[in-house]
């Protein structure tokens, strides 16, 4: 049992984060409803040149499908910029590792990971990837694919409050969300990790002299300015392979303490971001409550099952701080386990532990979040799924006791439950397709051997990419042409089916005119929903994901 001693600070970088989404949420909501902001002046001016430069009309409202198709061609355009620049990094300058252009599979993978929002890194990115290459493209796909999460979640919500079948200009939400929200928020929190003792700077090494004689380069850069946007978009990609175990990138509990707030900002603001646009701030609390409750079980149980128990038979723990084989010394195992949950849970997957070193009942706990993906979930997409799984559960509830379902005044009908239910499905079609496809053809073994621990890392390894998370299990080979290519088409299709979804669902309803309420009508804003809601989602998705924790880590606890 740790000593509460260890607690405080997890306490209390909690509560901050709460108390903080609250006005984060709400200045989301004015910033996609186009309510004037502070930063009017300055950015109207610099947003209309744009709109310019593009030719596009930001009064134009669009339909879903537009909407859809636009954000996705817009996406794959930087995919493909990213990926020349990744093969061609070689011949480019700000090279001062001569890091030689990648291989096209691996260009492949890391292009699509970025655009997607997963930052799954199959390289050391230290050595592998120019400063030109990691701040011009991948650092560029990292607002662009943080941007498109929230204008799809928005996307979304406005099927609620529009009758007219359209869901918003693609080309406004895109900019408006990275002028108004992402950028304004990374430079503040680029500023204070630097304040905290976080490397900003455009030199790429540092040259030391060790005590025990010789030198020694270190790779050196703007690691400041790229956690603050790893961190606060959910994208997770380190600038270093040790991510933020790193002393460079995350050195200190200050620096922890920011992570963790700005991993928890968007994710636990857009229900309120929800209830603000749709003028029922009543509505945010259900979500939330569902979030909240999963999370903090999650946190407790990742804490018991890494902090000395009966699965560990024996294995001594340091009862002070909580350390064990994984866990960064830096910090206690509360500090760490907060830290790993929250950029998990919000499928960030930025880490600070070794996830290969875990007790099995730990890695099931991250292998949970990510089959769940809504609690909160990823930017903005992991709001949108959890809604569309709140549409299905109205949907189903509303069967059960023989009311027409509905949901905010519009009726939930074939068209909506259609593409929930394609979301719900997508993500184990995802993963264990091609986890059936690695052990059949024989590409599994070879990359990290046999038993129940690497058929874990294997099942880590492509739920990370179905979920968009990026954090990975060690130990694995999977720098191939197969697990390239197959995890860019696993992070492309687990990232854009439920984008498309989501706008298809607002399209459906924004074509709908509002119902007032009647006596049969389903009270969202109570306690009974959001425990419905949350037992719905625990039930789904154990249905859908227990059977292969049993080939995983379940088979693990009696070793």
């Amino acid at each position: 049992m740790l000593s509460f001693a260890l607690y405080p600070d997890v306490i209390l970088t909690l509560l901050v984060g709460f108390v903080l989404a609250w006005p984060v949420g709400r200045y989301m909501a004015r910033v996609y409803l186009g309510r004037p902001s502070l930063m009017d002046r300055v950015l109207n001016p610099i947003e209309r040149g744009i709109y310019g430069l593009l030719g596009t009309n930001p009064r134009r409202m669009m339909g879903w499908k537009e909407y859809a198709a636009s954000l996705i061609l817009c996406n794959v355009a930087a995919l493909v910029l990213v990926f020349v620049l990744l093969t061609e990094q070689g011949s480019l300058p700000w090279n001062a590792f001569a890091a030689p252009g990648m291989h096209w599979d691996l260009a492949l993978h890391t292009s699509s990971a970025f655009v997607t929002n997963t930052d799954y890194q199959h390289y050391v990115p230290e050595s592998s990837a120019s400063l030109l290459a990691s701040l011009l493209g991948l650092q560029m796909l990292m607002f662009l694919s943080a941007a498109s999460g929230l204008a799809a979640v928005v996307g979304l919500i406005r099927g609620f409050i529009r009758r007219d079948g359209t869901v918003g200009n693609v080309w406004v939400d895109l900019l408006r969300g990275t002028t108004r929200i992402l950028l304004p928020i990374s430079l503040l929190g680029a500023g204070l990790l630097a304040l905290a003792s976080v490397p900003q700077t455009w030199h790429q090494s540092v040259t030391i002299f060790p005590l025990s004689g010789g030198s020694q380069s270190l790779p050196l850069g703007p690691y400041a300015s790229w956690d603050s946007i790893e961190f606060l978009g959910s994208n997770g990609g380190g600038f270093t392979a040790a991510n933020a175990g790193h002393p460079f990138q995350n050195p200190t509990a200050v620096t922890n303490f920011l992570s963790v707030l700005l991993m928890m900002l968007i994710p636990f603001g857009t229900p309120f971001m929800f209830g603000a646009m749709v003028r029922r701030p009543g509505e945010a609390w259900p979500y939330l409550g569902v979030i909240l409750s999963i999370f903090l079980v999650a946190l407790g149980l990742f804490i018991y099952f890494q902090s000395g128990n009966t699965f560990l038979r024996g294995i001594p723990v340091d009862q002070g701080q909580g350390y064990l084989l994984g866990t960064e010394t830096r910090f206690t195992l509360p500090e760490s386990a907060l830290f790993n949950v929250t950029s998990i849970y919000g499928n960030v997957g930025a880490i600070s532990m070794s996830l290969g070193a875990l007790t099995p009942g730990a890695q099931m706990v991250l292998l949970w979040g990510m089959f769940l993906q809504s609690t909160p979930g990823g930017v903005g997409t992991g709001f949108g799924v959890l809604m569309l799984n709140a549409v299905l559960a109205i949907f189903v509830g509303g069967l059960m006791v023989g009311r027409t379902p509905e949901y905010l005044g519009k009726k939930l009908g074939r068209q909506e439950v259609k593409w929930a239910a394609v979301t719900l499905l997508s993500h184990p079609f995802a993963i264990f397709v091609p986890l059936a496809v690695a052990y059949v053809l024989g590409f599994a073994l070879p990359a990290v051997g046999s038993g129940a621990q690497p058929f874990t890392v294997i099942l880590y390894e492509f739920t990370s990419e179905s979920a968009n998370n990026g954090s990975g299990m060690a130990p694995i080979s999977d720098n191939t042409v197969f697990f390239n290519v197959i995890g860019a088409l696993i992070m492309l299709v687990g990232r854009y089916l439920p984008i498309v979804a989501m706008l298809a669902v607002g399209g459906a309803l924004a074509r709908q005119a509002p119902n007032p309420p009647g006596p049969g009508t389903l009270k969202t804003t109570s306690v009974t929903f959001t425990s419905y809601l949350a037992v719905f989602l625990l039930v789904i998705t154990g249905l859908l994901f227990l059977p292969v924790l049993a080939l995983g880590p379940f088979s693990q606890f009696g070793l």
